[in-house]
């Protein structure tokens, strides 16, 4: 009897789509911690000289995050990664290096941006709402219409 009750909920459960959703999401954070735990064990796997300075020891900033120029994008590898660098000094070992940074400037751009575009499909949605309720509304009227006029 209990086996028949499984097997009708497992034969209910193969059409829906909740069920691959469910699978998928919670398979997501499986191969999520499972990357996460690849990525650290390729970390130690380093040997500590591949490291930069800034990664192993305390630094301070010696110029703030500036753009980099079309030549530095090309050549520098700190520039590749976001567009903005700065440079170190590191306190142990005395290097000066360049560390890829994000510009606050363009945070903030990128933020209003944003912004815009939700506010924006606010407005949209928030109007395609109106007109879907005005022509539910219409059919309603519509229905009552036609049953006053069938008595």
């Amino acid at each position: 009897m209990e086996t028949l009750k499984y097997k009708h909920v497992i034969s209910r459960m193969r059409c829906s789509p909740t069920l691959v959703l469910s699978i998928y999401a919670i398979s997501l954070p499986l191969s999520v911690y499972g990357a996460a735990r690849s990525l650290k064990e390729r970390a130690t796997a380093m040997s500590t000289s591949s490291l930069h300075c800034w990664q192993e020891e305390e630094f301070t900033i010696l110029a703030l995050c500036a753009q980099c120029t079309p030549f530095q994008m090309k050549s520098w590898p700190p520039c590749h990664l976001t567009g903005f660098i700065e440079q170190i000094n590191c306190s142990k070992s005395n290097k000066l290096e360049q560390k890829s940074c994000r510009s606050l400037r363009q945070e903030e751009k990128l933020f209003w941006k944003f912004e815009g575009v939700m506010m924006t499909l606010t407005v949209v949605f928030i109007l395609l709402v109106i007109a879907r309720q005005r022509g539910l509304d219409r059919l309603a009227s519509e229905k009552v219409r036609r049953q006053i006029e069938s008595i």
